[in-house]
């Protein structure tokens, strides 16, 4: 066999206690268990075992050192001789080593029955998760922010509403469900979002749509009006001769991405009548058209 004393990694000089925690070190390393289908390590640890049954009996440790100053160190294990099959200078006795350590078995036991029982041992079962629907205002779902739900059980819980929110979309706090009853992680919250719907907007995207009564005047001869944003009123200037479905764009007027970026708001003119102006209609009775102008000139086939 090899020598011992390098398959250990220690000197010739060591104590035994310095053997036992060379040989506990190298068998986790290569045990077969934590080095699965891995021939070398196998062969290595076999190697290692039988280098540390042999020191650690003192009366064999003895008979290997006298073989190795005689020279006859390498010539077999457990009595097994040279070329022919005789039997070495020293044999290997079976039974119990009286070192005072436990015999290999119970050394081999004591290393690797942790591992095995952690291997064993299921994980603790997480807690149970919780479903919680959160029902927000449009413009609270356009603006973010923090709102308290009272989850089953009665606890509440401050929810950080990410701005832009839109509806369906589910926020998960980690950690925030029913506890584990095995002592493990704790369940989480799933808080889905509604947005309930606005009198006047809409949502496309990250694009507001909102439809604009404007008067026959306004969108005859143009006019600066204001117009309801999720911000708060602002400024539109109206092109003279808008038709009602004039789109108009608001930039950066919309709801927030996920990338920060804000979509628009799109404003959809829609001209309206006054229910009766007398003044109005006797002057359309006698308004004529532009010679040739034919508002459904496209429909026609």
């Amino acid at each position: 066999m090899d020598d011992p004393y390098k398959t250990l990694g220690v000197e010739k000089t060591a104590s035994q206690d310095e053997i036992r925690k060379a040989y506990r070190k190298l068998a986790k390393e290569l045990h077969p268990d934590a080095n699965p289908g891995n021939e070398k390590a196998e062969e290595r640890f076999k190697h290692v075992s039988q280098a540390f049954k042999l020191l650690s009996d003192p009366e064999k440790r003895a008979e290997y050192d006298a073989a190795a100053r005689a020279g006859f160190a390498g010539m077999g294990m457990g009595g097994a001789g040279g070329p022919g099959g005789g039997r070495g200078p020293f044999n290997f006795r079976q039974g119990r080593n009286r070192s005072g350590f436990e015999d290999f078995g119970d050394i081999f036991s004591d290393l690797f029955t942790d591992m095995g029982a952690q291997q064993r041992q299921a994980p603790p079962r997480k807690g149970q998760d919780v479903r919680y629907s959160l029902t927000l205002d449009f413009l609270d779902a356009a603006g973010g922010g923090k709102h308290r739900v009272t989850l089953p059980g009665g606890r509440t819980l401050d929810v950080a509403v990410p701005p832009g929110a839109a509806d369906g979309q589910v926020l998960r706090l980690r950690g925030q469900g029913e506890p584990s009853p095995g002592g493990g992680r704790a369940g989480d919250a799933f808080i889905e979002i509604k947005v309930a719907d606005h009198k006047y907007f809409s949502r496309d995207g990250e694009n507001v749509r909102l439809e604009l009564p404007v008067t026959v005047k306004e969108a005859a001869l143009g006019a600066k009006v204001r117009v309801p944003t999720i911000d708060g009123p602002v400024d539109l200037q109206i092109p003279a001769g808008s038709s009602s479905g004039t789109l108009l764009r608001l930039r950066g007027r919309g709801f927030a991405s996920s990338k920060g970026k804000r979509g628009d708001q799109m404003v959809r003119l829609m001209v309206a009548l006054p229910a009766s102006d007398k003044a109005l209609a006797d002057f359309l009775e006698t308004w004529t058209p532009p010679k040739g102008y034919d508002p459904r000139k496209g429909m026609r086939s």
